[in-house]
């Protein structure tokens, strides 16, 4: 539910007198401090938001070797998977490709290496 869901909500509580001004004021609070960052974000899309293509593990793009990292499976079980797809009709083509296209690379060591001495 969005922020606005939520507060649409709360306004139509306070209009039939369910809540009172008081509670109505703490909710609203409530609502507007956590914020969209504050609300977690699920397991399976975190892994989807992290998943880099690999530039060291990779035959053609490093899409097997990205997939391989966030499901912990084996890079060469992927390859096989995509291989099987390409028998089906080419699919397996279709998705390495769009997967090449929108998955980012991951960074280099020396991209890595310089933030974090950055940070520190």
């Amino acid at each position: 539910m969005s922020m606005s869901d939520e507060l649409g909500q709360l306004g139509q509580l306070h209009r039939q007198g369910v809540l009172s001004d008081d509670e109505f004021a703490r909710a609203k609070a409530r609502v507007l401090s956590a914020g969209p960052s504050a609300r977690p974000e699920a397991p399976a899309i975190a892994a989807v938001n992290a998943m880099r293509r690999s530039r060291d593990n990779r035959w053609l793009g490093g899409v097997c070797a990205g997939i391989g990292q966030v499901t912990g499976m084996a890079t060469w079980v992927w390859r096989l998977i995509f291989a099987l797809l390409v028998l089906c009709g080419g699919t397996g083509v279709f998705f390495y490709l769009l997967l090449w296209i929108f998955v980012p690379l991951e960074e280099s060591g020396l991209h890595r290496h310089a933030g974090t001495q950055q940070a520190a």
